[in-house]
């Protein structure tokens, strides 16, 4: 006969940090009360690796979100629709000129709501990314 297993169960553990009155528990986690907090964003982590035991390891924090990066990350998503990036699911290249446009058009509407409030800089980024994905999409489209 098969050995039959301990059925204990599972138990629950209310991790709020207040009450139904709207008050601070007593019992609340400390990181939940905010005591434990660092600035910045939190680390990332790299996913287990194949054959170990699940551990994590830390990797260098994600970088300050600010304008430069923020449009640098909209021409790379740019890119990636024009084909230049490989798809981390299927491998594979694929390109949507539908969605570049898209991203293009952020862009634009971005470069004209934050006219006048952009460093010289940001100006020029914003404006040179903008002309090269323009470029790219009349070259790839075909019109000419």
């Amino acid at each position: 006969m098969a050995e039959k297993e301990d059925d204990k169960g599972f138990s629950v553990k209310d991790r709020r940090m207040f009450s139904q009155e709207g008050e601070v528990r007593e019992d609340a986690a400390p990181e939940a009360a905010g005591e434990e907090r660092t600035e910045g964003p939190p680390p990332r982590r790299k996913a287990p690796e194949e054959g170990g035991k699940g551990e994590e390891k830390q990797e260098a924090p994600w970088p300050e979100i600010n304008f430069s990066g923020f449009v640098l990350s909209l021409h790379t998503s740019a890119l990636f629709h024009f084909g230049d990036f490989q798809d981390p699911g299927s491998g594979e290249k694929k390109v949507d000129l539908d969605a570049a446009k898209q991203t293009i058009d952020i862009l634009s509407m971005l470069k004209e709501k934050t006219a006048g409030n952009l460093t010289e800089n940001e100006q020029r980024l914003i404006d040179g990314a903008l002309f090269e994905l323009r470029m790219r999409y009349v070259k790839e489209k075909g019109i000419r």
